[in-house]
């Protein structure tokens, strides 16, 4: 599954001139917990967040405030934070961001790695999207019809061009069975891996079997008279 499938395309944004309170506005009045900000090119600048504006509250607390466990004050992009009045003075950049082609599985990745709860979605440059980490969850309630045709039309036809039923796909509650015989061993174990990556897929239970083992010197000399 592709990031393009789930994301959203109707993004608010914000200019990085914006005051901080148009920002505080737009996220309690659309409830969202973070926007991009964009270039009028829309171009992302960065992500300004509901974190970014905490720092605000805790400068108004002082350091002994209620808020002042939350957030890392003696570090310098804190204090800037904190004495930022505009949306470019307070927001996060640079911004990571995501391609729509990439998967939800590099998505997830991301996010988990960087400690953020969006993706803007760029194509080229200019925003086309934003993913959120409710979008990857909801990604894994799919159906078990909906799983099995991407493992059989975008794995085993578009990426490993399989000929059809060579592979047989059962799919019951998230939990993938695979049988069949393929070329070689490292192909079974790439289709393994690849389908550990559809979003929904719980578990796998593999009976697939192979021509040639080339994860021993005798099956990869094999392989290679084969080839030739």
């Amino acid at each position: 599954m592709r990031v393009q499938e789930i994301m959203t395309t109707d993004v608010l944004t914000i200019g990085p001139e914006a005051p901080l309170k148009d920002v505080a506005r737009i996220l309690v009045e659309h409830r969202v917990s973070g926007i991009p900000v964009c270039d009028i090119e829309r171009r992302v600048l960065g992500v300004v967040s509901e974190g970014d504006i905490l720092y605000k509250a805790q400068s108004r607390d002082g350091r002994g405030g209620p808020l002042a466990w939350l957030l890392d004050s003696g570090s310098a992009s804190a204090a800037a934070k904190a004495a930022a009045r505009t949306v470019d003075e307070a927001m996060t950049s640079p911004a990571i961001t995501i391609s729509p082609f990439r998967s939800v599985d590099e998505a997830a990745r991301l996010m988990i790695e960087h400690g953020v709860n969006r993706l803007p979605v760029v194509a080229g440059e200019e925003l086309v999207g934003i993913v959120t980490r409710a979008d990857l969850v909801r990604a894994f309630t799919r159906s078990d019809a909906a799983i099995r045709n991407e493992i059989v039309e975008e794995l085993l036809e578009r990426t490993l061009w399989l000929e059809p039923g060579s592979v047989q796909v059962g799919v019951v509650a998230g939990h993938v069975r695979l049988a069949g015989r393929l070329q070689t061993r490292s192909d079974a174990s790439l289709l393994e891996r690849l389908v550990a990556r559809v979003a929904g897929v719980v578990s796998i239970e593999s009976e697939l079997g192979w021509v040639v083992d080339d994860s021993t010197r005798k099956g990869r000399k094999a392989l290679a008279h084969v080839l030739r």
